[in-house]
């Protein structure tokens, strides 16, 4: 298990520092209460914008090398120290300074992730998914996709939309990551014809660009306090249902799952404080003045 523990402890850092920048970037651009492909156009013209893509770049090759080495049921949930890896990130890029009560949170992620898969002890590595398996998850993950955008397109700027996005990210980073382990597997079995030929390799492209689509509408949308933690916990937990009804990984029951119970809940916790923190507000431009948070209209 080493080598994708690490391999995930990379990517969770490359993510955080891509959230960093992205956040500065996406904080310089007008918002919009619709969502909007011209969002796009205008990050691509920021610098620090393009050197978060790299960081994320550099995290989906981590992130890669994680799941072909790995249970999804290990690598995904040990994202959610992204949340605590993007404020410490932050305290030094910002020169700012994390309370006590921040540590206090982070403290609190990472004994409870610690917790949580020490108790669940993942076990199973399969390599190669039957269609019987993907095609009634793909339905469930892009019903599931489709819903929480429109349900959130339907409610004004603020936290219900914001935790609508957040999951809906969640839930395309989750579908991204059991495809994309499907075809690093094909592509160590294979070689680089047999990756470019699979439709998984296709399908976690097409959910990853979803994901980074959404991820930009979330920050926008409302308080980081209601889309981070539906995003971090959003992508544990879909991983893991996707890793056990998908790849039929296993963990463990009975007993086990209070202290899992307890593990759930102080990362439940910590990520709640964390994005109470004034800095994670300054992250998610919500001390932004009202005129520079709203689209003008032409």
């Amino acid at each position: 298990m080493l080598v994708p523990v690490l391999f995930a402890l990379c990517a969770a850092f490359s993510n955080a520092l891509a959230t960093v920048l992205q956040r500065k970037a996406a904080l310089s651009v007008p918002r919009s209460d619709h969502l909007r492909a011209g969002l796009m156009l205008d990050l691509l013209r920021h610098p620090v914008w393009l050197a978060g893509i790299a960081a994320v770049v550099a995290a989906a090759v981590c992130q890669a090398v994680a799941l072909a080495t790995g249970p999804l049921t290990v690598v995904q949930p040990l994202f959610v120290l992204e949340l605590p890896l993007t404020l410490v990130i932050a305290t030094v890029l910002l020169r700012r300074r994390l309370p006590r009560s921040g540590w206090a949170a982070v403290a609190a992620v990472v004994t409870g992730l610690a917790v949580a898969l020490v108790a669940a002890a993942p076990d199973g590595d399969r390599t190669q998914v039957p269609m019987d398996h993907w095609i009634p998850a793909l339905i469930v993950c892009t019903a599931a996709l489709v819903g929480l955008v429109t349900a959130g397109l339907r409610r004004p700027e603020g936290r219900a939309r914001a935790a609508c996005f957040g999951l809906a990210t969640a839930v395309a980073y989750a579908t991204t990551a059991a495809l994309m382990k499907t075809s690093m597997h094909t592509l160590d079995d294979g070689g680089l014809t047999a990756f470019l030929t699979t439709w998984q390799t296709y399908g976690f492209a097409l959910y990853g660009a979803a994901a980074l689509f959404l991820l930009e509408h979330a920050m926008q949308a409302g308080p980081l306090v209601a889309s981070q933690p539906a995003l971090t916990l959003g992508d544990a937990g879909v991983s893991l249902a996707l890793g056990i009804t998908v790849y039929g990984e296993a963990v463990r029951t009975g007993w086990w799952l209070l202290p899992q119970l307890l593990g759930v809940l102080l990362i439940a916790a910590g990520v709640l404080a964390l994005a109470r923190l004034p800095l994670a507000g300054t992250l998610a431009g919500e001390d932004r003045p009202a005129e520079a948070r709203t689209e003008t209209a032409p």
